[in-house]
């Protein structure tokens, strides 16, 4: 059977995500300020849809307009721009709505025009002491090519200047970097009133300050923009090349790439705009987007809370695992049995305590680890140079082309070879997507290992907001695999056979269809069949293909899908037997857990790799199985809790209306909050 058909365009099926994401700031029942800092969540998705997303199918787009077709990805382009237009409609009625709530609990967002006489000296004196000195403006005359040295992250004022028929036009980049998009201006005669400038507005109010003096001019004005481009980049095919270079003059590229998108204050006048259009070269119209006097809107993810505390969630106070509580090192925990931690309900400091010990365990002969993704001061990094100067082999491999974290790893890079731990690079056709650590003791007279095997990345940052699953374990059966998978990725050519891991791209897509044909295989025979998945992303058509025969079979399928789902659940014939839910809430839903019911004796598999082409084809990935029966029992406890789920949960259909789950008669279910309750009752258990 062809899906071709009943298949959802994964851009299309992205916006929705997005708009579920919109839809929390739109929620009466979240906090306001969470409200708010959904709008910057909404934002920074949507400028990173551009830069990856749209800017692909505009490729696709030239490509079919040279090879003489005429529908396709231009038709898909127009859909998507539609999409955008109707969710950008909503993100403004929204955000004038949140302006209007925010007053309500006296927290005022000002402009440079509602400020009172007092505040104005203020932000004047802010502007002169703080401001003026990160301010370097660029002159748009003949000569000058802003393409060079924009920024695709930031938002810009563009400043007309004029005096009768001579104008002049100069770019000043709004310097977040370094200064709080959002001042707090000082209480005034009210206390409870709290007022909150936008950096944007402290620098219109002073634009004199800053031109007067350098330029004749009797009217001055500011008008916002922001562009985006292409995140793609080619790699330099000279072969005295090291990949460190390559990386970095791909790097280079990216920043002198042409906008795909050009975000402008709708009322710019129209010769500036005519101005900035033509040097930036952009001749496209759609690529040209009129929208509201702010852009960077994902500066709201950090909006600062001066209200009450019930504006913001309530906090819930990471776990500590009661493993490692009750045991003298992390290392006596895993050995006694197999440790599954679920973040943010527990603590990620268990992950870094890992690391930390075995940097300077005298038992400890080497340690093995990917990265992917680590926070800026990662103290995971800076354990594993210690481990390097006290002695031990570290080996990181280190994936340089992680989309725009590429900078940042290839800084890590350096720092660990200067710090005498071997890099390596990985596969130069696949990127290292899993999430593997490997510590090897030597303990009374043998070599014993202790992996990690996780869903999310090393990163203290994200680990605080994404929740992802880490197993830890000593089980030889599965850490000599894992010791396998670094020895594939440092010699590629070399194929081990793994018994228990799926290894892309090695045998991740035949494993995994040959769990869903086991399922089917059941179902013909009159037994109980069913399958559960929970993923970010499920777009690939082999796989759907599977799950639609598994649906015709007679297979129950439950799906948790969080972002881009191509499948169409509910196909009277088609996918009748398959259910699918998203669920946005305070934390965003990262780990990727399959459960198979094999008749009564269920597997359940732990795995870095969404269902996505990329993830099963051209990437390193793992995902393990789950041995210890208790921890089966609790992974599948915990995704019950989010298929019950009668809060946050959103129907996926063909339609992607992003209906709720209708709670009906049944109980109140938030099942972020209902999961941390249930491990917290299990961590606190004796």
């Amino acid at each position: 059977m062809g899906t071709e058909k009943w298949y959802l365009e994964k851009e299309l099926s992205w916006l929705s995500f997005n708009e579920r994401v919109l839809q929390e700031a739109m929620d009466k029942s979240v906090p306001l300020i969470e409200r708010v800092r959904f709008l910057g969540i909404f934002s920074n998705n949507q400028d990173e849809f551009f830069r990856v997303r749209v800017a692909d199918v505009k490729r696709r787009v030239m490509i079919d307009a040279d090879q003489g077709k005429t529908n396709g990805a231009a038709s898909l382009l127009q859909r998507i721009q539609q999409k955008v237009v109707r969710l950008g409609d909503t993100f403004d009625n929204t955000y004038k709505e949140l302006i209007v709530t925010l007053a309500r609990q006296n927290i005022f967002l000002l402009n440079e025009s509602q400020l009172d006489a007092e505040q104005e000296r203020w932000v004047r004196r802010y502007f002169e002491n703080e401001v003026r000195a990160y301010l370097s403006p660029i002159v748009l005359d003949d000569g000058i090519d802003p393409v060079r040295f924009l920024k695709d992250e930031y938002t810009y004022l563009c400043v007309g200047m004029s005096r009768q028929a001579r104008h002049h036009y100069a770019l000043v980049e709004i310097p977040t970097d370094v200064l709080p998009r959002f001042v707090v201006l000082p209480p005034g005669k009210s206390r409870r009133r709290k007022s909150i400038i936008i950096m944007d507005n402290v620098i219109r109010l002073c634009l004199n300050e800053l031109f007067a003096g350098f330029f004749d001019y009797d009217r001055i004005g500011a008008h916002s923009f922001k562009m985006t481009r292409d995140a793609e980049y080619d790699l330099s095919d000279q072969l005295d090349q090291s990949l460190l270079e390559k990386m970095s003059d791909g790097l280079k590229q990216r920043l002198t790439a042409l906008p795909v998108r050009f975000v402008h204050d709708r009322d710019m006048p129209a010769d500036m705009l005519a101005t900035l259009l033509y040097k930036l070269g952009i001749q496209h119209h759609d690529a040209v987007m009129p929208g509201g006097r702010y852009h960077n809107f994902k500066d709201f993810i950090g909006f600062p809370n001066v209200g009450r505390k019930h504006l913001v969630n309530r906090p819930l106070p990471p776990l500590k695992c009661r493993e490692f509580r009750d045991s003298p090192s992390s290392f006596d925990a895993i050995r006694r049995r197999d440790i599954l931690l679920y973040f943010p309900y527990h603590s990620f400091s268990h992950v870094t305590e890992f690391v930390r010990q075995a940097s300077f365990d005298p038992a400890v002969v080497s340690i093995r680890m990917n990265v992917y993704r680590v926070a800026s001061l990662s103290r995971i990094m800076y354990s594993l140079m210690d481990a390097a100067n006290n002695g031990k082999k570290v080996t990181v491999v280190i994936e340089l082309r992680a989309r725009f974290d590429e900078a940042a790893n290839i800084d890590w890079a350096r720092q660990l070879t200067e710090a005498g731990i071997t890099v390596e690079f990985g596969v130069p056709s696949l990127k290292v997507h899993s999430k593997l650590c490997l510590v090897t003791r030597r303990e009374e007279g043998r070599l014993v290992q202790y992996a990690h095997i996780g869903t999310g990345n090393f990163n203290e940052k994200t680990a605080n907001i994404y929740t992802d699953f880490s197993l830890l374990t000593a089980n030889p059966e599965i850490t000599s695999e894992v010791a396998a998978v670094f020895d594939f990725i440092r010699q590629p050519y070399h194929r081990s056979k793994f018994q228990h891991l799926l290894v892309s791209p090695l045998n991740q897509r035949r494993g995994q269809y040959g769990l869903i044909d086991a399922e089917i295989a059941n179902a013909r025979q009159g037994l109980p069949a069913r399958i559960v998945l929970k993923l970010n992303n499920l777009v690939d058509k082999g796989l759907i293909h599977r799950l639609y025969a598994a649906s015709q079979a007679g297979v129950k399928v439950d799906l948790i899908i969080r972002g881009m789902c191509s499948l169409m659940p509910g196909v009277p014939g088609i996918s009748e037997r398959i259910r699918a839910i998203s669920i946005v809430d305070r934390y965003l839903e990262h780990p990727r857990v399959m459960v198979f019911h094999n008749n009564g004796q269920p597997r359940v598999y732990l795995s870095s790799a969404d269902w996505m082409t990329r993830n099963m084809d051209f990437r390193v990935e793992v995902a393990t199985p789950i041995l210890a029966p208790e921890l089966r029992r609790r992974i599948m406890d915990l995704l019950e809790l989010q298929l019950n789920d009668t809060t946050k949960a959103r129907i996926l259909d063909a339609g992607q209306e992003n209906r709720y789950v209708k709670r009906g008669n049944r109980r109140k279910i938030r099942s972020q909050t209902a999961m941390y309750d249930y491990l917290k009752t299990l961590e606190e258990s004796e």
